[in-house]
């Protein structure tokens, strides 16, 4: 194919099946644990925001690499009506340069991050996990839920958002859409419900931790979803020091993660994190070791899980003739 493949959010969600996105993804670790993976990531803050702009480079099965720039704006729903996260994917040809595709990240952010999750529940997470507790009920909450279903019998979500009707939206959808028993929690009903869970997600924008070591109990697998800036946190930093943490990236997470903050107060040291995700994948470290650990991923978000997930992308739509073919020195076709 000549000239570059223009894929909308609706295109990216027609190609790109949460199934499908765990396996990539999942492979994607394994990719990096063999040293078949570079990446890096870029930060910077601009008011009410900031942007982060994630590479990669992948020499197989098919050399390609990917850029993406994402904008992220808390307040944007309730300020100007848009979305948190806005932003493209680029994926080019690793051999020669060529740029073979451009595609919406809101979505390839949304659904891969959400595999991710799931990846780690595999290792992690207790295989008979049935109750989950989900903290932040916007758009990424659909994706986490819908992907630890794939993996575990998930049958029953607590849900807690402060913002009035999120969760009974997101409640709503879940029964809809996924058939699982789903309901709001908050004050005495919410500690209830982590009591009795087996894994426990928060994708918030918080900027002061709100799960703490005593609201979780033995056995939780905790994925702390949300922070993916040093100025953000929903961990309360003991509950990482005392229990066994693995890391999307290490080096990453302890710059912007929730980790992060565990290590600036002196609670742990990079020595005292379990694992990077690539290692429990690929088998090179353990994970869930028994029934009662407490087992916590910290999700920064890291371009393997991009470069996994647009390739797929690239190479359905592409197959299926997806899409807006650009000529950029010549025009659309």
């Amino acid at each position: 194919m000549s000239g570059t493949l223009l894929l909308s959010a609706a295109d990216v969600r027609a190609v790109l099946p949460m199934r499908d996105c765990i396996e990539v993804v999942e492979a994607g670790f394994r990719l990096l644990a063999q040293g078949g993976v570079e990446q890096g990531v870029l930060g910077i803050h601009t008011g009410a925001g900031g942007f982060h702009v994630k590479a990669a480079a992948v020499g197989a099965p098919r050399p390609y690499f990917v850029a993406k720039l994402n904008g992220n704006f808390p307040d944007n729903p309730s300020r100007y009506g848009l979305a948190s996260i806005q932003g493209v994917v680029a994926l080019c040809d690793a051999e020669n340069g060529r740029l073979l595709a451009l595609m919406d990240s809101g979505e390839i952010t949304r659904i891969r991050t959400g595999a991710a999750t799931a990846v780690a529940a595999r290792y992690l997470a207790r295989p008979d996990s049935a109750v989950l507790t989900l903290f932040g009920c916007g758009r990424q909450a659909e994706a986490q839920v819908h992907a630890l279903m794939e993996v575990l019998p998930i049958r029953r979500v607590w849900l807690h958002d402060p913002a009035p009707g999120a969760a009974e939206r997101l409640g709503e959808r879940l029964r809809t859409r996924h058939g699982v028993e789903s309901g709001s929690v908050e004050g005495d009903e919410l500690h209830r419900a982590l009591g009795v869970s087996d894994v426990i997600v928060t994708c918030t924008p918080s900027r002061r931790f709100f799960l703490t070591r005593a609201m979780v109990p033995p056995g939780a697998f905790v994925a702390g979803v949300g922070t993916d800036d040093s100025r953000k946190q929903e961990l309360e930093p003991e509950l990482l020091a005392e229990n066994t943490v693995v890391a999307d990236v290490l080096d990453q997470c302890l710059s912007i993660g929730d980790l992060h903050h565990a290590h600036s107060a002196g609670l742990m040291t990079r020595n005292q994190v379990h694992a990077e995700l690539a290692q429990v994948v690929s088998g090179t470290k353990p994970g869930r070791r028994n029934r009662e650990e407490i087992t916590v991923f910290d999700s920064t978000g890291t371009a393997v899980e991009d470069v996994a997930a647009a390739a797929l992308c690239y190479e359905r739509a592409s197959a299926e003739g997806r899409g807006v073919i650009m000529d950029f020195d010549g025009g659309e076709r």
